[in-house]
């Protein structure tokens, strides 16, 4: 297992989670659908993407951009987790 895999679920969730926290002024629930309460928009979105890609080391491309994948702090740590693992396998 090498060091990035190593982060746990509740350490990824956390890191997403004070990132979001810091940027929007305001505290949010794992589960919370930010995009349905209107505290991400698209466009928040992309810098999301430049945020998860730089802080765990992954790419986010193609049909992983979808907006799904960034709709709840839960749904972010499950795609950086899934990034991470597809990383190891080549």
């Amino acid at each position: 297992m090498t060091l990035d895999q190593s982060m746990s679920t509740s350490a990824v969730e956390s890191s997403v989670r004070s990132y979001l926290e810091s940027k929007l002024k305001t505290t949010v629930d794992p589960a919370q659908d930010l995009m349905a309460s209107g505290l991400v928009s698209s466009m928040f979105a992309m810098q999301l993407v430049v945020f998860l890609e730089s802080t765990f080391d992954v790419a986010v491309v193609g049909s992983d951009l979808k907006l799904d994948n960034f709709r709840s702090v839960r749904s972010m740590t499950a795609l950086v987790e899934r990034l991470q693992g597809a990383g190891s396998d080549g």
